[in-house]
């Protein structure tokens, strides 16, 4: 199957790590020495963005969201599929720009070069399995039955990212300030994160957090002083401010 990635940044780069090896990739962007760049890593096709033809294509939509007028103009022909990474953008608002057969709205993260992504998706039911396919050669994917449910998985699977590179510096901060080595406290939080992984899927984070907290124990002294930060309620509050700006 040929997919063509329309857009260069850090998203669409990540996105075709993972999918190189199972598909054959075309590229449409702006800047042709990217391009090169690009079609040499992943033997793939390139054309420059500007009076494009995208009849009948499988189209993955990887640009930011202010860019899409602007990029449609340039896109003529009806796809065959409109995969839209685009955050908050609707099914709606892509479809009075881009014509296509089908359109479904995707959310990966950069997780995605890795093969390690959470993708949430949603759109078309008619090529469902087409799109479970594709999103679930760079990780794991999931349907979501709405389009609101699909904004709120952006606040947590595409923002996600974020947040845990702020825990896990903040970790690595805290172990240096006791008195560990700079490139030590790295290793530990790197493993610490790694392993969590497959703990998260075994049980639920409340049973994981008491399996670790005996009485008056370290784990409970800091979870404390977490609790007293308000960290718990700083994080569903990310949550809920990422959510809001998907609905503008």
């Amino acid at each position: 199957m040929k997919l063509t990635i329309i857009g260069s940044g850090a998203m669409a780069l990540a996105l075709a790590e993972g999918l190189n090896k199972h598909y054959q990739l075309e590229f449409i962007a702006r800047d042709e020495q990217k391009l090169i760049e690009i079609s040499k890593k992943f033997n793939a096709s390139y054309t420059l963005l500007g009076d494009n033809n995208i009849e009948n294509k499988k189209i993955l939509l990887c640009v930011k969201p202010y860019a899409l007028a602007s990029v449609s103009k340039q896109l003529h022909g009806k796809a065959l599929a409109l995969y839209s990474i685009l955050a908050g953008t609707t099914i709606a608002q892509l479809n009075t720009h881009i014509q296509s057969q089908y359109t479904i709205r995707a959310m990966p993260n950069v997780a995605a070069s890795f093969g390690a992504s959470a993708t949430a998706l949603t759109g078309d039911e008619i090529i469902k399995e087409e799109a479970l396919e594709i999103f679930t050669t760079i990780g794991k994917s999931m349907w979501l039955g709405s389009e609101k449910e699909l904004d709120i998985a952006t606040a947590i699977a595409g923002s996600g990212p974020a947040y845990l590179a702020l825990v896990a510096e903040a970790m690595m901060d805290g172990g240096v300030k006791q008195g560990l080595k700079r490139e030590d406290s790295m290793r530990l939080v790197e493993a610490l994160f790694g392993g969590f992984a497959p703990l998260l899927s075994s049980k639920h984070p409340a049973l994981i957090k008491d399996s670790v907290m005996s009485p008056g124990g370290t784990t409970a002294a800091g979870y404390a002083s977490l609790e007293e930060k308000g960290v718990r309620d700083g994080f569903i509050k990310a949550i809920e401010s990422a959510f809001k700006i998907t609905q503008k």
